[in-house]
C-alpha cells in the first residue's frame, strides 16, 4: 500500500518512493475535494473545515520534508509535479461559494453566537481569513487569484531549487596546507574529510555554513576569503541558476495579489492579522530601532578599521572582528568547542527544559528515518506520564539537504483525545570528524535551543482546534518561543548542564565563561543593523518597488547603509534569500518579525532572570500561558497574561548593550 495515503505516527520515511508521490496526492486531493463539498452543506462547517485537509496536509508535509532533507532528481520532479495542484486546491477553499455561504449562515445561528474562547476565535479568524483570501471576489477575480497562487508556488519552488543547486555547484580545493594558516584544526579536519568524501586530495571547502563561516572568520589568506565571500554573495544570481527573473516575477505576483484583494501592497496583506497589523507599523518599528542603533554601528566600524590599520573589504570584516575580539577580551570562540559536543548540548537542553516545563525527553529506538544520522525522541509530561509528542532531529549538512536550520510540524495531535503531536528540527551544524563527536560553536548551540523552542511550541500545545494549535500563530509572535530559549545558553547554571568537556567532563572554566560574557555584545550594533537591513529591504521591496528597477541592484542599494563596508557592484545576496522567496508567503514582508519577537523575548526573559532561570513555577506558567495556548487567544493578550503588562522595548537595547 502507498504509505502516503494514511496518517501514520511512526511513518516509514525510508519506504517512500518518488513514483508513489503523485498517485497518493491525486487521491488525497480527490478525497479533500469531496470533504469540501460536504463541508459546504454541513450544519457545522467550521468543524468540517478544521479536519478537511488533514490527510493531504500530512502527506504533503512528508513530501516537502523529504525534498528538503533527502532530495533526488526523481523526488524533486515528483514534488514539483504535485505542488501546483495542491496550491490550487488550497487556494480554492476560501473561494468556494457554497462553503463561504455555509460559514456566513452558521455565523448567524444561536450555536455560533454562544461560542466562546477558542471556538469563537476560530469563527472570527475564519471569516476574516476567507475575506482576506478573496471569498468576496467575483468569478473573474477568484479565477485570477488561483492562477496567481499556482504561479507563486511554481516560482518560489524554483527559487529554492536554484539556491540549493548553486550552493552545491561551488567548491574550492586547496592542496597546499600553508594556505590554511589561521584556520582552526576543527575546520581543517572537516575540510579534509569533505575532500576524501569526494575522492579528492587536500582540503575541500563549500558554501555550506560549517565550511564557509570558519574560513571567513579565521583564514589568514585574504585572497581565498575574497574568493569564497564573492561566491556566496552571488549565489543564484548567475546562469544557469539565476534567480533574478524569478525575484521580479514573485514580487509582481505578490503585488497583483494584494491589489486584487483590496490591499495597498503585499505587506499590508500579510501583516493584517499579525501583531503589527500594517506594513507602515512594521516599517516604523524597524526605523525606530535603526535610529537607536546607527550611531554605535558607525562607532564600531571606525574602531575596527583603526584596529586593522587598513581599509576593509567585505571579506575582511569577520576576520578582523575576530582578531579585535580576541585582543579586547582575550576570547577565542573556538575555545568553547570542546565543551559543546552535540550529544551533551542536546541532553543538557532536554534536562534544563524538562526541569523548567515539567516534561521528560526520552530517545526512541527502531523508528524509521530518512538518514542514518537522524534521531527520534518522545516527550512526556513529568507529572502524568502522558505522551505529549515525538520529534526527529537531523543536524548535519548533506548535499541532498537544503541549508539553514528549521523546525516543522508533521502532525498536530489532539490532547483531549490523548493523540500526541509529531514534528522535527533540522540544521546544518558542524559534523563529527577524526573520531571526535560533533563539537559545536556557541552559535550552533543557540541554534539547537532556538529550534527546540519552536518544537516545544508545537509539542506542548493543548489547543483542540487543529488550525489554531502550536506554531500556527501570528508570524511576529512565532519567534518568541524560539528566541527566548537562546537566553539559557548564556546563564552559568544552565551552561553547567549543557557544556562539559567532551574528554574530561569538566565544565567551562570560570575565566573562559567571564571572557565569553564580556565579549557577548561585541559588535552588537553591527549584528542588529544586519537584521534591520534584512527587514527593511524586505518591506521596501514589498511596499515601494514599482517594477521598473532591477531587483538585485535595488536591493543592494537598500542594504548598503547596513553593511560594515562598501558592497561590490555584483553583490546579490537577495537572489539567495530563501526566507523571503522560497515560499509563496514565508517571511515575505515578515522578516521584521525576528526583531519584533526579539523585543518580546528579551522582555519576557527578564521575568525568568528576576524569579530564577530554573524556577519551575515560572516555567510552568510560561508553558501554560504561552506554549500551550497556540493561537487560541490574541498574542498580545497571551503576552500580558504571562508578563502582567505590555512588552517593554528597552529590554532588547539593554540586553544588546545599546541602551
Amino acid at each position: 500500500m502507498n504509505p502516503l495515503l494514511e496518517i501514520q505516527f511512526r511513518f516509514p520515511f525510508d519506504k517512500v518512493t518518488p513514483a508513489e508521490v503523485e498517485p497518493a496526492i491525486d487521491a488525497l486531493l480527490a478525497d479533500a475535494a469531496q470533504r469540501l463539498e460536504h463541508a459546504a452543506t454541513s450544519d457545522d462547517p467550521l468543524l468540517a473545515l478544521d479536519v478537511m485537509t488533514e490527510k493531504l496536509d500530512f502527506a504533503m508535509g512528508v513530501v516537502r520534508h523529504l525534498e528538503s532533507v533527502a532530495t533526488t532528481p526523481e523526488l524533486r520532479a515528483a514534488h514539483n509535479a504535485v505542488q501546483p495542484k495542491v496550491s490550487a486546491f488550497y487556494s480554492s477553499i476560501p473561494l468556494h461559494e457554497g462553503l463561504w455561504n455555509a460559514i456566513k449562515r452558521y455565523a448567524t445561528t444561536p450555536a455560533a453566537k454562544s461560542l466562546d474562547g477558542t471556538h469563537k476565535r476560530f469563527l472570527t479568524k475564519t471569516i476574516d481569513s476567507f475575506k482576506r483570501a478573496g471569498a468576496d471576489l467575483d468569478v473573474a477575480g477568484k479565477t485570477r487569484l488561483q492562477e496567481i497562487d499556482v504561479a507563486l508556488t511554481e516560482a518560489t519552488t524554483k527559487f529554492s531549487e536554484h539556491v540549493l543547486e548553486s550552493t552545491n555547484a561551488w567548491e574550492l580545493i586547496i592542496t597546499d596546507e600553508k594556505q590554511l594558516a589561521g584556520l582552526p584544526e576543527s575546520a581543517k579536519a572537516a575540510a579534509k574529510m569533505s575532500a576524501e568524501s569526494k575522492g579528492k586530495e587536500g582540503w575541500r571547502f563549500t558554501l555550506q555554513a560549517p565550511s564557509y563561516i570558519p574560513v571567513m572568520t579565521y583564514l589568514d589568506d585574504a585572497a581565498i576569503r575574497e574568493q569564497m565571500w564573492h561566491a556566496y554573495a552571488v549565489r543564484a544570481s548567475v546562469a544557469p541558476f539565476d534567480n533574478s527573473p524569478l525575484l521580479k516575477k514573485i514580487l509582481e505576483l505578490r503585488k497583483e495579489k494584494a491589489k486584487l484583494l483590496g490591499f495597498a501592497d503585499f505587506a499590508d496583506l500579510v501583516i493584517d492579522d499579525r501583531m503589527a497589523h500594517t506594513g507602515a507599523a512594521a516599517q516604523a518599528f524597524l526605523d525606530g530601532l535603526r535610529a537607536k542603533t546607527e550611531p554605535k554601528f558607525h562607532e564600531e566600524n571606525r574602531a575596527l578599521e583603526t584596529f586593522a590599520q587598513c581599509k576593509l573589504e567585505p571579506w575582511d570584516v569577520a576576520y578582523w572582528a575576530e582578531k579585535q575580539r580576541a585582543a579586547l577580551y582575550d576570547f577565542d570562540e573556538e575555545e568553547l568547542r570542546p565543551y559543546l559536543s552535540l550529544e551533551r548540548v542536546s541532553q543538557g537542553m532536554f534536562d534544563i527544559f524538562g526541569r523548567l516545563f515539567g516534561i521528560r525527553v526520552e530517545p526512541e529506538e527502531n523508528v524509521p528515518v530518512w538518514d542514518a544520522a537522524v534521531r527520534s525522541y518522545g516527550v512526556f509530561d513529568s507529572a502524568s506520564g502522558q505522551h505529549l509528542g515525538s520529534f526527529y532531529t537531523d543536524w548535519y549538512p548533506r548535499e541532498n539537504k537544503r541549508g539553514g536550520a528549521w523546525m516543522d510540524a508533521l502532525l498536530t495531535g489532539d490532547p483531549a483525545k490523548n493523540k500526541p503531536h509529531l514534528g522535527f528540527i533540522c540544521g546544518n551544524l558542524t559534523p563529527p570528524v577524526e573520531g571526535k563527536p560533533a563539537l559545536l560553536t556557541h552559535r550552533e548551540a543557540e541554534t539547537i535551543f532556538h529550534e527546540f523552542g519552536h518544537l516545544l511550541h508545537h509539542l506542548l500545545s493543548r489547543v483542540t482546534v487543529r488550525s489554531l494549535a502550536g506554531t500556527s500563530v501570528a508570524w511576529d509572535f512565532v519567534e518568541l518561543p524560539s528566541q527566548i530559549m537562546e537566553n539559557w545558553c548564556w546563564e552559568r547554571e544552565s551552561l553547567d548542564m549543557l557544556a562539559r568537556h567532551w574528554e574530561t567532563g569538566e565544565r567551562i572554566p570560570e575565566d573562559l565563561f567571564q571572557k565569553m560574557k564580556r565579549a557577548k555584545n561585541f559588535r552588537a550594533a553591527n549584528a542588529q543593523m544586519r537584521q534591520l537591513g534584512f527587514g527593511i529591504v524586505d518591506l521596501t521591496l514589498h511596499r515601494q518597488w514599482d517594477g521598473s528597477a532591477d531587483v538585485v541592484k535595488y536591493a543592494r542599494e537598500i542594504l548598503t547603509p547596513f553593511a560594515a563596508t562598501k558592497l561590490p557592484a555584483d553583490y546579490a545576496m537577495i537572489a539567495g534569500f530563501t526566507h523571503l522567496f522560497a515560499n509563496p508567503v514565508g517571511y515575505g514582508a515578515g522578516y521584521y518579525s525576528y526583531k519584533w519577537a526579539e523585543v518580546l523575548d528579551a522582555d519576557a526573559f527578564t521575568r525568568f532572570q528576576k524569579e530564577g532561570v530554573f524556577n519551575a513555577a515560572t516555567g510552568r506558567e510560561y508553558r501554560d500561558k504561552i506554549l500551550a495556548r497556540g493561537d487560541s487567544e490574541d498574542p498580545a493578550v497571551l503576552y500580558r497574561s504571562f508578563m502582567g503588562r505590555d512588552p517593554d522595548p528597552s529590554a532588547l537595547l539593554a540586553r544588546a548593550g545599546l541602551a
